[in-house]
C-alpha cells in the first residue's frame, strides 16, 4: 500500500484529496488509468490473487509434519501441546488426502479426540469422534474413542451401541478382545450408574431466549442528525425492540485464533477448520456449514455405511455419522465461500475491506450475476460521509476499491468489475461502512464457580471481536446518554431500552463513548475522528454533573463540593450553560432537576443552576459555586509527581509482585490526588481500583474489599447508578467477596440482578451465565 501511494504522482492524489462524491467517477478512471500502465500494481494483483502464491491453501505435507509432532507430544504425555500439533495439521489437511491408505483428516480428528480424553475435555472428545465417524464409518478406533467419551459422561446405553459398532470394524483379533473387554466394564457400571447424555450439538450451542418483537418501529429524520428510530407507542424499561442478524459481517484479525469466524464466541478445544482453505475457524460443524463450507459435505455424500450390521445398528450409524450435517438449513449468504480459493488476499486486506467484498458478494448472490448493473444504493440504504473524510483516507478508499474490484474479478470471471464505475460504488461502500458498521463484542466475565485468581478486580471487560453491517440497525442514531443498549447473541443484534421511552422519542443508543466514560471534550473528538460528525445530544449540549466532575479540581475553600475546571473543560461546559440558560423556563426546569439530585450532588448543582446561570461567567481555575481559586498549575505539578508511584503500582501488578513499599507509595498517592482532584473526579476511582488489585496480590482481601468499594462510589456519581458500568464493577466486587469466603452482600446481588435484567432482559443469564448460580448461593447460605 505504501509503495503505490508513493509512485502516484501529485496532481493526482490532489485531485483525490479535493473530490466529493460526484467526483468519484473521474478521479476513479483517472488512477485505474495510472495504475494499468504500473507493473508494480499488477504484481501486487497476481501476489493477491494467485493460487500458487498464496498461504492459505491446504498442504498435505505440513499436516503430515503436525501430526507427527502431535504424536511425539502424545507419547511424552504432553497433551495440551498434542492437541495444539493436531489442531493445526486438521487446518491444514485437505479432506481428500490419506495416510497409510486412511483419510487423513478423519484420522486427526480421531488422534485430537484422544488427547482432548486425556485432558478430561469429554464432550470434545465426543464431538471429534463423531466428526471422524461421518468422514470414516468403518473406523473401529473412531467407534471405540466415542464409546470412552460416552462412558465417562455417563452415557452407558450410546457407550454400548458404540462398542458393538467397533467390534463389528475390528478386524485384528486383540483388538475385538480390547474392545469386548471395554463392553464388559462398561455393562457393569451402567448396571450401577444410570445416566443418559444428549446427543452433543456439533452447532451453535448457545440457546437464546425465545422473546418476540412487541414494538413497532419507524424512521424519523431529525434536524440535528437527520435519519433515526423512533416508537410509534410507549415503551417500558427492559423492552426489547430491535432484532437482526447481519447483512454481512467477518471477524477481527486479533480474534482469528480465539473465536468462531462465524458466531464470532469464544473456540472451543476442539475447533473445526473450513474444508478448502487455512484461514478460519469455526466452533462447530453447524457454523463452519453456514459460512460456506461444501467440500466435507460432499465428501460425506459419496460415504458409503459399513456392511454386515444388523438393521438397528445400521440405523445407529446413521444417526451418529449424519448428526448436524444433512440437517443444516443455510439461511446465511455462504460469506467466506467465495474466499476459499487458496489465495490470500481476504486474509492480508484489512477486515473493513473484505467486508465490502462480502456486501458486494452477497448483493451478486441475490442478484444471481455480477454485472455492470452494481449499484451500492441497491445494497444499504445508508449514509456516508466521504466528503468528509481526509485527504490520506480518501487516497486510500480509491487504492483499496481497484485492488478490490481486481480480487473480484477472479471470483465473478468478468473483466467489468475493473471499470472506474465499479471502483467508484466500492468508494461510496467502503465509507459507508465505515460510519455505520457496528462493533461485535463479547463481555469477558470471571467463572465465579472456579478457582478465583488473584487479579479478581480487572476481570471484566468487552473485547471486540467482529465487525458488521446491519441493515436497520445502522439507521439508530448515537447519544452519549442512551435509552436503548445495544448487544450481541452470537452474530445478532438485540438492541433493548434502558428506561422508559415515550412515544415518539428518538431510540438512540451509543457508539461508544458515553457520559461518566471521558469528558465531553475527548467524547466529541472520539467521534469526530470515527465517525465524521460532532455530537450535539442532549449530554454534550446540556449541562450534566458527571462533565463537571469527571476531570474537575477540588475547591480550596473547605467544605466546598464545587467544581473547579482548567481552561479546556471550562470553554466546553460554559458553551453547555450558555445552551441551557437561554431562557426563563429552561432556568426553571434546571432548578427543578437540581432538587431532584442526591445531596451530594446538591451542593454543587443547586448553586449552579441558580447563580451561574444568572451571571453566567465561570472562569478557569474558579470554584463554580463559591468563586474560590485554585492554582491548577501548582497542583498539576504535585499531582504528577504522585502519578510516577502509581505507575510503579502498574508495572508491579502487571508483573503480579507487589513491593510493600510500592503499595505505601500508591496510597500516599491516592491522599495526595484527594487533595487536590475533586472527591468525584475519575483519576481517583481509577487509582483506587488500583491499589484494590495490589492488595488482592498480596493477599489483603479486606482492604482490596474497601478499595473497590471507594472506586465504585465515585462512579455511581459519573454514571447512573443503574449504569451496566456500575454493574460490571459490582461483579468486582462479588468476586472479592466470594474470594474472602464471605456472604454476597444481599444490596449487591439484587443491584447486579436488576441492572442486567434492564439492560439485557431475559438474556441476562446467558451474558453473565453465572447470575442464576450467586441467587441459589445466597439462598442457600441465608
Amino acid at each position: 500500500m505504501e509503495k503505490l501511494k508513493s509512485i502516484i504522482p501529485d496532481p493526482l492524489k490532489q485531485i483525490i484529496s479535493e473530490s466529493n462524491p460526484d467526483d468519484l467517477s473521474f478521479t476513479c478512471s483517472s488512477l485505474l488509468e495510472f495504475f494499468n500502465h504500473l507493473p508494480l500494481f499488477h504484481q501486487m494483483v497476481r501476489d493477491l490473487t494467485d493460487p500458487e502464491m498464496g498461504l492459505c491453501a491446504k498442504n498435505k505435507e505440513a499436516a503430515l509434519k503436525d501430526k507427527a509432532k502431535g504424536n511425539e507430544c502424545f507419547s511424552k504425555r504432553d497433551y495440551p501441546n498434542a492437541l495444539h500439533f493436531y489442531s493445526q495439521a486438521l487446518r491444514v489437511a485437505p479432506t481428500d488426502a490419506e495416510d497409510m491408505e486412511k483419510n487423513l483428516v478423519g484420522m486427526l480428528y480421531v488422534n485430537r479426540a484422544s488427547a482432548l480424553h486425556k485432558m478430561g475435555l469429554f464432550l470434545e472428545c465426543l464431538r471429534d469422534s463423531s466428526r471422524a465417524l461421518t468422514i470414516s464409518p468403518s473406523s473401529a478406533k473412531a467407534w471405540f474413542r466415542r464409546a470412552k467419551a460416552n462412558a465417562s459422561l455417563g452415557n452407558y446405553k450410546d457407550a454400548t451401541e458404540d462398542l458393538n459398532v467397533s467390534l463389528k470394524m475390528e478386524t485384528s483379533l486383540n483388538g475385538k478382545r480390547q474392545i469386548e473387554s471395554e463392553l464388559r466394564m462398561i455393562l457393569d457400571q451402567s448396571k450401577q450408574i444410570s445416566g443418559m447424555l444428549e446427543e452433543p450439538n456439533d452447532g451453535n450451542s448457545e440457546i437464546l431466549g425465545d422473546e418476540p418483537l412487541q414494538i413497532k418501529l419507524h424512521s424519523v429524520c431529525t434536524a440535528t442528525k437527520g435519519r433515526g428510530m423512533a416508537s410509534l407507542s410507549d415503551i417500558p424499561q427492559a423492552t426489547l425492540i430491535h432484532k437482526e442478524d447481519p447483512y454481512a459481517a467477518i471477524i477481527l484479525k486479533q480474534c482469528r485464533d480465539t473465536h468462531c469466524h462465524f458466531c464470532f464466541n469464544e473456540l472451543p478445544a476442539d475447533t473445526v477448520p473450513c474444508t478448502s482453505c487455512s484461514v478460519p475457524l469455526y466452533c462447530s460443524v453447524q457454523c463452519q456449514l453456514q459460512a460456506g463450507g461444501y467440500d466435507l459435505c460432499n465428501h460425506l455424500r459419496r460415504c458409503e455405511f459399513p456392511e454386515n450390521l444388523s438393521d438397528e445398528l445400521e440405523d445407529y450409524v446413521r444417526q451418529v455419522t449424519s448428526v448436524g450435517i444433512f440437517s443444516s438449513n443455510n439461511e446465511h449468504s455462504a460469506e467466506h465461500r467465495h474466499e476459499c480459493q487458496g489465495v490470500h488476499w481476504p486474509a492480508v486486506l484489512p477486515s473493513d475491506i473484505v467486508l465490502a467484498s462480502r456486501v458486494m458478494m452477497r448483493y451478486t448472490q441475490q442478484q444471481g450475476h455480477c454485472s455492470v448493473d452494481f449499484n451500492i444504493h441497491g445494497i444499504l440504504d445508508l449514509c456516508h460521509n466521504y466528503g468528509k473524510l481526509s485527504p490520506e483516507s480518501k487516497l486510500e478508499l480509491h487504492i483499496y476499491s481497484i485492488i478490490l474490484s481486481y480480487c473480484l474479478e477472479h471470483i465473478c470471471e468478468l473483466k467489468l468489475l475493473r471499470s472506474a464505475v465499479i471502483a467508484s460504488q466500492i468508494v461510496i461502500l467502503l465509507s459507508q461502512i465505515r460510519v455505520n458498521s457496528m462493533a461485535i463484542v463479547r463481555m469477558k466475565i470471571p467463572d465465579l464457580k472456579g478457582r478465583l485468581d488473584h487479579d479478581i478486580t480487572s476481570t471484566v471487560e468487552q473485547v471486540r471481536v467482529g465487525q458488521a453491517v446491519y441493515a436497520v440497525g445502522s439507521f439508530f442514531n448515537h447519544s452519549c446518554q442512551p435509552n436503548v443498549h445495544a448487544y450481541f447473541l452470537s452474530r445478532t443484534l438485540y438492541v433493548r431500552a434502558t428506561e422508559f421511552v415515550a412515544t415518539g422519542h428518538e431510540l438512540e443508543l451509543s457508539y461508544g463513548p458515553q457520559v461518566g466514560q471521558c469528558a465531553c471534550k475527548d467524547r466529541q473528538q472520539l467521534l469526530k475522528d470515527r465517525y465524521l460528525f460532532i455530537c450535539q445530544c442532549s449530554g454534550c449540549a446540556r449541562l450534566n454533573p458527571s462533565d463537571l466532575f469527571i476531570s474537575a479540581y477540588r475547591c480550596t475553600k473547605p467544605n466546598c463540593y464545587g467544581v473547579v475546571l482548567d481552561g479546556c473543560v471550562a470553554k466546553y461546559e460554559k458553551q453547555k450553560l450558555n445552551n441551557s440558560c437561554g431562557t426563563l423556563e429552561t432556568r426553571r426546569t434546571l432548578k427543578q432537576k437540581a432538587d431532584m439530585l442526591d445531596d451530594d450532588i446538591k451542593k454543587v448543582a443547586h448553586h449552579l443552576f441558580r447563580q451561574t446561570c444568572q451571571n453566567g461567567q465561570c472562569e478557569p481555575g474558579r470554584c463554580w459555586s463559591c468563586g474560590s481559586y485554585h492554582d491548577i498549575e501548582a497542583s498539576r505539578a504535585t499531582i504528577v509527581k504522585a502519578e510516577i508511584c502509581v505507575s510503579r503500582l502498574q508495572e508491579a501488578i502487571a508483573s503480579n509482585g507487589v513491593p510493600f513499599t510500592a503499595l505505601l507509595d500508591a496510597l500516599k498517592s491516592i491522599d495526595i490526588l484527594r487533595m487536590h482532584l475533586h472527591p468525584y473526579n475519575k483519576r481517583i476511582a481509577e487509582v483506587e481500583d488500583n491499589v484494590a488489585q495490589a492488595f488482592c496480590l498480596v493477599g489483603d482481601l479486606q482492604a482490596a474489599l474497601d478499595h473497590c468499594r471507594a472506586s465504585v462510589e465515585i462512579l455511581e456519581k459519573l454514571y447512573d447508578p443503574n449504569h451496566i458500568v456500575i454493574g460490571n464493577e459490582l461483579i468486582k466486587l462479588i468476586s472479592v467477596q466470594l474470594s474472602m469466603g464471605h456472604d454476597i452482600a444481599a444490596d449487591d446481588l439484587d443491584r447486579l440482578a436488576a441492572i442486567f435484567s434492564r439492560y439485557y432482559g431475559s438474556h441476562a443469564e446467558i451474558i453473565f451465565p453465572h447470575l442464576q448460580y450467586l441467587k441459589q448461593r445466597n439462598l442457600q447460605t441465608s
